[in-house]
């Protein structure tokens, strides 16, 4: 992994984005699809399943039987003709995933492979493969391909609700949004480094909706500069890592937008910890990261987390 190339991963975004729409608005990837699905399984490890996770909740919300799993559990959903298969790996090569599709190998099961390698492991004996068309990431780390996977799968959510969603127009809003927060990072990253960086690592918060937004940021704070971080759901944090404001010097990255924000920043502002808000803002930040469209949720489900991968960046750099 190297940390110049992962900025240049990171500033070369908003070209993959409009590049993406631009694939979207030729064709439906996933038009393919056969009919009479009536259950939705993804497989993924690391950022896939956390971009999977979100996709299969909101699948869920719209009434489709729908799930992610860890490629290395030893057992899921059997596999069935009504059943859909999403094995999700960005180098196409991810050993549980591979492992855990090969049980729906066969036509047991349609396989739709969503990857950033066609032609890679994946690939093989699937009756779909979307390319996720994040190009190569140099740096060694997801961060495009991530971006990538949650805009095509809201694709597939529009194609299996019939929402109609205009997900080519979402995806360009993206590639505003992020070249927003990467033009005027002068403004906001020096303040944001210096609030973050405290003895005892950095915690992400982010609603359930958006849970792969805290998730990815806190893997990349451990993945690039080696620093100690976990994230949490909004609603859940006043259940599970309340406690550590107590004890901590408390750093955390909140995603706002969650009905149970404000029941978080109580505690926060009686014990004094350390808040950046990016997207909005709540009762008792010490500052906020501001973006272009970040008032709808798609936006930032497909933006947000580029806050946490700049901070990781510089912190990767500086050592």
């Amino acid at each position: 992994m190297n940390p110049e190339l992962y900025l240049a991963d990171l500033e070369a975004k908003p070209a993959a984005l409009a590049a993406l729409a631009e694939s979207l608005d030729t064709a439906d990837p996933f038009a393919e699809l056969p009919a009479g699905i009536r259950r939705v399984l993804f497989l993924g490890m690391g950022s896939s399943r956390y971009a999977a996770g979100v996709a299969a909740l909101r699948l869920r919300a719209a009434g489709i039987d729908a799930y992610a799993e860890y490629g290395s559990a030893a057992a899921s959903f059997p596999a069935g003709p009504e059943t859909l298969l999403v094995p999700i790996s960005a180098t196409g090569g991810s050993r549980e995933t591979l492992d855990a599709a090969a049980r729906y190998a066969g036509g047991r099961s349609f396989v739709a492979a969503l990857t950033n390698a066609p032609g890679s492991a994946i690939t093989e004996g699937a009756g779909l493969v979307v390319p996720m068309l994040a190009g190569e990431e140099r740096g060694g780390v997801s961060c495009r391909t991530f971006q990538h996977t949650l805009a095509l799968l809201l694709a597939l959510e529009a194609r299996l609700t019939g929402s109609g969603r205009d997900v080519a127009a979402l995806v360009r809003h993206a590639a505003e949004a992020t070249a927003d927060l990467l033009a005027r990072r002068e403004e906001w990253l020096p303040t944001a480094l210096d609030l973050l960086d405290g003895p005892n690592g950095v915690y992400t918060i982010a609603p359930a909706e958006r849970l792969s937004s805290a998730e990815q940021s806190a893997l990349i704070f451990r993945e690039g500069p080696r620093r100690p971080a976990d994230a949490c759901e909004s609603g859940d944090w006043s259940h599970v890592d309340v406690y550590l404001t107590k004890t901590l010097d408390y750093r955390a990255i909140l995603y706002p937008g969650s009905a149970y924000d404000e029941q978080a920043m109580d505690w926060v502002r009686q014990r004094g910890s350390a808040v950046l808000t990016v997207g909005g803002h709540v009762e008792g930040e010490r500052a906020a990261v501001r973006y272009a469209h970040d008032d709808d949720p798609d936006v930032a489900l497909l933006t947000e987390t580029l806050v946490a991968e700049l901070v990781a960046a510089h912190w990767w750099l500086a050592q």
